[in-house]
């Protein structure tokens, strides 16, 4: 009984303890917590609470009937849409173009970053970063517009072509191209702004590091090789685990300012797919069930990916 009485005031004594250090903590940290604070209502409002809609998935949602009041149908819509023409179609293309982003686009800003980090030139440095940050800030209509104008018949893409004796083709209109076209524009577009991250990491590394490096003879390969790359390595590690949080998710917005019928064949994912039919079909509880599904592969990756980095290099995200 006695040790009963002692384990329950220790609890309450432990509780107490963390009551007491996290009032400090925020009385010391206000200003910190101040500025959290709109971001986590932003997440709250529209990042988990958009996910009570998620029921809609497991019903044959009707506005007039509201969210609970809609009859319950199961798996139904998952059923349908496994089952669909279109699941095969939407998920290759899907996988396709994040991979190629993923194999491309991942290590771009890592190179470029490593470019930068041997620059001597102040000046230089900083103009290439400025030159690549600018395409981020462009509105993806804008870029979108660009890539209509650029890969059209007459535009200056097929200008170049012909110049080395090509055939004019209309890039669009080829479901081959599109791929590759979307690929390049996503580098172009985020390249420049994904180096920060990695000029950040860059700069903690130690130059002593470097200096005794230089006295054992080492050159710039063996620096970046021995040095460079295994310092930066947890924060590649962390990004890729991030990315693969996000690998079936592909944004839909510059796809349907790019995509029309003639190119569905490649160029349609699960995210227009959700689109045309949620929006335009008005399929809610369909289209909120291929999101789900979409959410949940994602998920999936996340904890697969986390689970193998701290296997192989006891780096993990969580």
């Amino acid at each position: 009984m006695a040790d009963v009485t002692n384990d329950a005031l220790s609890a309450l004594n432990s509780r107490m303890k963390v009551r007491v250090n996290l009032r400090k903590d925020f009385i010391r940290n206000k200003y910190v917590y101040l500025m959290a604070f709109p971001v986590v209502l932003y997440f709250f409002l529209f990042h988990y609470m958009p996910m009570y809609g998620a029921i809609i998935s497991f019903k044959q949602f009707s506005p007039g009937l509201g969210i609970w009041g809609s009859p319950w149908v199961g798996f139904q819509h998952f059923r349908d849409f496994f089952q669909s023409f279109y699941f095969w179609r939407v998920l290759r293309n899907t996988v396709t173009i994040s991979l190629a982003n993923l194999f491309w686009g991942f290590p771009a800003p890592i190179i470029l970053a490593l470019l930068l980090n041997e620059v001597r030139s102040a000046f230089y440095k900083r103009t290439v970063q400025s030159l690549t940050y600018i395409p981020y800030f462009i509105s993806i209509v804008v870029i979108a517009g660009m890539i209509i104008d650029f890969t059209q018949t007459r535009g200056v893409i097929n200008d170049i072509i012909v110049s080395f004796g090509g055939d004019r083709v209309s890039m669009l209109q080829r479901p081959g191209h599109f791929v590759p076209l979307y690929v390049i524009s996503e580098i172009w577009q985020q390249v420049g702004w994904g180096t920060i991250i990695y000029l950040a990491a860059l700069t903690s590394i130690d130059p002593g590091l470097y200096e005794a490096s230089t006295i054992d003879g080492a050159h710039r390969g063996h620096k970046l090789w021995h040095i460079t790359l295994p310092s930066i390595a947890p924060t590649i590690i962390i990004l890729l685990i991030l990315r693969m949080g996000n690998l079936m998710t592909i944004g839909y917005e510059k796809i349907i300012l790019l995509y029309n019928p003639g190119i569905y064949e490649t160029a349609d994912v699960i995210s227009t797919f959700v689109y045309r039919r949620g929006l335009i079909d008005l399929a809610w509880s369909y289209s909120t069930a291929v999101g789900l599904f979409n959410s949940v592969a994602n998920f999936s990756f996340l904890l697969t990916a986390n689970w193998i980095s701290t296997r192989m290099k006891q780096t993990s995200l969580f």
